[in-house]
């Protein structure tokens, strides 16, 4: 079996904080849990980034579930349960994610936390 270096990669970012010049900066949470429904891929996960207030402006987890989503139109359809989602802002309940990999994960938050500093 060969070893999920993007997810070494995601784990040893773990506490790891970066600070902008404009007092904006990001965090990396990850860690090994239990697989379960919720958590099919096995590892705990909250990648955020901050104003230059401390507010979080942006984030991507798996801390909780969002709200059970019908999985077809009929009217007793199973519920999906999701907890990988994305914040888009401090107010933002979240919306679903599509968990691919730890390594599209990192690339994917450090792709949007680019876009969002080079907005400013």
């Amino acid at each position: 079996m060969s070893r999920d270096t993007g997810l070494d990669y995601l784990l040893d970012l773990n506490g790891f904080e970066v600070r902008e010049d404009n007092g904006y900066w990001y965090r990396f949470e990850a860690r090994k849990v239990a697989v379960t429904k919720g958590r099919p891929h096995g590892i705990c996960y909250s990648l955020t980034l901050h104003d230059n207030h401390n507010q979080r402006i942006f984030g991507m987890d798996n801390a909780h579930a969002l709200p059970k989503l019908k999985s077809s139109k009929k009217k007793y359809a199973a519920r999906v349960v999701r907890y990988d989602h994305v914040h888009q802002n401090q107010n933002d309940a979240g919306e679903p994610y599509h968990f691919e990999s730890a390594e599209k994960l990192v690339r994917d938050f450090i792709s949007r936390v680019n876009k969002i500093l080079n907005a400013l």
